[in-house]
């Protein structure tokens, strides 16, 4: 049994979008400015924070994506491959992100992390900057440009929390300015770019 179903205009990214800059807006201030001062009681809430938004909210977007690309065919763009493996792998990374900091996990470990997930940055850099959508070219670069710099964060250098903190808040800009217009765009047909 074959089933057909029509093409959708409609991917999740807004959610995913919103997720992951919304995340990046909590964990920025903290990381850049110290505010508010690290203990106990803000761990818990920013590894709440990270659990629900950035994970949840990315992994929801990424299965959506890969089910309608591939058990339903509702998805057309090849792109968009790309971006439900990022969403998918993103959101099960914020899921330990946030319970990590939500148990004062020691974040050593995270290195071997960022170098995984600065591949999967690139490679998206490479897939939306050959697609033509510079908007999320542009977002990729900031994520890897994230991983490098929580490298050097996890491995104890100085300016690695400060500059992951700086990549956070202008990346959780960046994903606000791609949330609103791709709600924009999909919802009253404006034209921004995306």
């Amino acid at each position: 049994m074959d089933l057909n179903f029509a093409a959708s205009s409609y991917p999740p990214l807004a959610l995913g979008f919103f997720g992951l800059g919304t995340g990046y807006l909590i964990y920025g201030p903290q990381e850049l400015f110290g505010w508010p001062a690290r203990d106990e009681r803000v761990d818990r809430s920013t590894g709440i924070w990270g659990i629900w938004l950035p994970g949840f909210c990315q992994f929801v977007t990424g299965i959506i994506l890969f089910i309608g690309l591939t058990w339903f065919n509702v998805f057309k763009e090849a792109p968009l491959y790309m971006a439900a493996l990022a969403f998918t792998a993103y959101g099960i990374h914020w899921f330990a992100i946030g319970y990590n900091r939500w148990q004062r996990a020691d974040p050593r470990p995270n290195a071997g992390m960022t170098v995984a997930f600065t591949v999967i940055s690139v490679t998206g850099l490479l897939v939306f900057f050959i697609a033509g959508d510079w908007p999320v070219g542009l977002l990729f670069c900031g994520l890897a440009l994230i991983y490098i710099s929580d490298f050097f964060a996890s491995i104890g250098v100085g300016l690695g929390e400060r500059s992951l903190g700086f990549w956070h808040l202008l990346t959780g800009a960046w994903l606000m300015y791609l949330t609103f217009a791709t709600a924009m765009n999909f919802a009253v047909h404006w034209h921004l770019p995306l």
